[in-house]
């Protein structure tokens, strides 16, 4: 029972929506509406255990001294204050001007560091792109023309240069990258469509774990 009844439930959970979207009976939509916000409730369980369990394996790291142990010290550190903010303090613009904590450390502290974290994944890009566009074959060469088409046709300095090259990029952009694009959409979405139907079932069970 400990294994058929969450199969049961998960399959169930997985066909009625299905059964809802292509039966329009006002019955069916209730129900399944129902589900929709048990969904939300079940996440935001999940988040609750999410969170427990972060700050179980920081604890467990500061315990034992491992490796880099003093940043499991700032995440829980910065957990505890944000979470302070957020739940005792207010969010937005003071009246009398300025920003209350929560909203000044999101803009001040949390802001720049995600952006600095995006911008340092362009320097692994462009190390990416130099060894993708290495010219050793057919297909790194089809590459390296499209990145160059594209990479001039997008900035100013192209367009000055050689003016017919942003309709050349725009070209490229339209037509074989949106084809690529299709092509990967189509595959994922045809993949992801055959893992849910092995869910539905109860030929893969990643909700049992390994019991």
């Amino acid at each position: 029972m400990k294994r058929q009844i969450p199969m049961l439930l998960a399959i169930v959970a997985s066909i009625y929506p299905i059964l809802a979207f292509f039966v329009p009976v006002r019955a069916i939509n209730v129900w399944n509406t129902k589900l929709d916000e048990w969904m939300v409730i079940i996440a935001s369980f999940a988040l609750l255990l999410g969170i427990i369990s972060v700050i179980q394996v920081n604890i467990h790291k500061i315990r034992r001294r491992e490796k880099n142990w003093i940043f499991s010290v700032v995440i829980l550190v910065t957990f505890v204050i944000m979470a302070g903010f957020g739940l005792f303090g207010r969010q937005g613009e003071r009246p009398e001007g300025g920003y209350y904590p929560f909203t000044w450390v999101f803009n001040y502290a949390f802001s720049p560091l995600q952006a600095t974290m995006f911008s340092l994944l362009a320097f692994y890009v462009a190390s990416a792109a130099y060894r993708a566009f290495r010219v050793r074959n057919i297909d790194a060469t089809l590459l390296l023309i499209g990145a160059l088409i594209i990479m001039i046709g997008r900035v100013p300095l192209g367009k000055i240069m050689l003016p017919f090259m942003p309709e050349w990029a725009e070209w490229v952009m339209r037509f074989p990258n949106a084809a690529a694009q299709r092509g990967i959409i189509i595959g994922a979405a045809l993949g992801a469509a055959a893992m849910s139907i092995r869910v539905m079932v109860g030929i893969e069970k990643p909700y049992l774990g390994k019991s």
